[in-house]
């Protein structure tokens, strides 16, 4: 067998010897994965015959997708046929390697395949199940067909954020999936937990994340003020026009409002009872709002942040996110990292999280559907190439001349 030259190696990291079995797809699912593959776990990316749906998601560069890259580098690609009796002893021989297995299908799918965490625990009792779904596994409303969208909907985030806006009667579009983003990364931290329950204790569990739960989580404020309404509206920090743009500025503790009044030159503000204390200055932000306006349409984004830089008041243009990508303190701290697929090199962010004593950063490479087939099969079950041909005619496994990136 020649090696692929995508194929993930091992790589240093406070997760390496970690092994995960990766059900997921779409986003929520991936990213979670994908944040254990840049902390050295070894990720096997368990796809059917028709891969992962973004893999056909732009943007696109050959047929490859940077979406998808961008989500599952560093991980391998095993692409099986999950209805087949074949596959399922296989996937049960992996659970016994495995630690971890991952999977975000809608609850009763996973138990209908035979990969629920019931039936895998008997093959490895020490093994640490996350399963991440709409509204969680159990309940009336838990196999309600979700994904993001329907979730920032139903968990009042839409609403919470429409009533922050000033000229708008109706939500905002979404193309932004936050829900996704935020249960993968709990979903991150709760698997952590388990592996240290199990490094404890030595036994394996099930974790129950949902998209539901995690948007609530977001909203600790609107949590509250749903429980206990106050007659008084939260203030809002609003974009400011400027000669060439937009900026927000945040003039939150006394500090920040005392030096955004000296940056402006309007030392008057402090004194004004209006805006002299906190207290005072929600019952008239409009106002402070307004006049902070009059000043910042005199002045260019960049004047404005150098200003406000030079007097430890927190501000910011509105960048793109191209311009935000191109921002000189990512470099410095290594924020992006440059990775390859078959149609060449392109970035994607690091996890926001960095370590003294163990690297963490994204794969170099992003494996094509089933690439990773032979590698996983023979390297980790010990079956020979004539097997893994065998299940290849039998259409257990994706046959690398069928329209797939195979390079076994």
């Amino acid at each position: 067998m020649t090696a692929s030259p995508s194929s993930p190696t091992p790589r240093p990291g406070p997760l390496r010897g970690i092994r995960v079995l990766d059900f997921t797809a779409m986003l929520a699912g991936p990213h979670c994965t994908r944040l254990m593959a840049d902390l050295g776990a070894e990720i096997i990316k368990v796809e059917g015959f028709e891969g992962d749906l973004i893999r056909g998601r732009a943007p696109l560069r050959e047929g490859n997708s940077t979406y998808f890259g961008a989500l599952n580098c560093g991980k391998k690609s095993l692409a099986i046929d999950l209805k087949s009796a074949a596959a399922k002893a296989i996937i049960y021989d992996l659970a016994k390697l495995c630690d971890v297995v991952v999977e975000n299908f809608r609850p009763g799918v996973m138990a209908r395949l035979g990969f629920n965490y019931v039936t895998l625990a008997t093959h490895n009792p020490k093994l640490v199940y996350c399963s991440i779904s709409g509204y969680g596994q159990s309940g009336p409303g838990a196999t309600r067909a979700a994904y993001a969208p329907i979730v920032h909907a139903a968990s009042g985030y839409d609403a919470a954020n429409l009533s922050y806006q000033i000229e708008q009667d109706y939500p905002a579009s979404t193309g932004i999936f936050i829900a996704d983003i935020l249960s993968g990364a709990y979903a991150f931290g709760a698997i952590q937990a388990a592996l240290v329950h199990r490094e404890r204790t030595g036994q394996g569990q099930a974790v129950d994340v949902s998209l539901m739960d995690s948007m609530l989580n977001l909203m600790v404020f609107e949590c509250q003020e749903a429980q206990f309404p106050s007659q008084q509206k939260r203030p809002v920090y609003v974009p400011m026009k400027t000669k060439d743009g937009h900026v927000i500025i945040a003039p939150i503790s006394q500090k920040n409002f005392e030096q955004m009044a000296q940056a402006m030159e309007r030392p008057d503000l402090k004194a004004d009872a209006r805006f002299s204390t906190g207290p005072a200055r929600v019952q008239h932000w409009t106002e402070l709002m307004t006049i902070m306006e009059q000043w910042t349409e005199q002045h260019t984004g960049i004047e404005i942040e150098a200003i406000m830089d030079a007097n430890s008041v927190p501000c910011s243009r509105f960048l793109t996110v191209a311009d935000a990508m191109k921002d000189p303190q990512l470099a410095e701290r290594g924020s992006l990292s440059l990775i390859g697929d078959k149609a060449g090199d392109f970035l994607v962010p690091n996890a926001p999280f960095q370590f003294l004593a163990t690297p963490a950063a994204a794969g170099p490479s992003v494996s094509g559907l089933g690439a990773d087939s032979m590698d996983v099969l023979s390297g980790l079950l010990g079956f020979s190439g004539e097997k893994v041909e065998k299940l290849r005619r039998d259409g257990v496994l994706l046959r690398s001349n069928n329209g797939s990136q195979a390079h076994d």
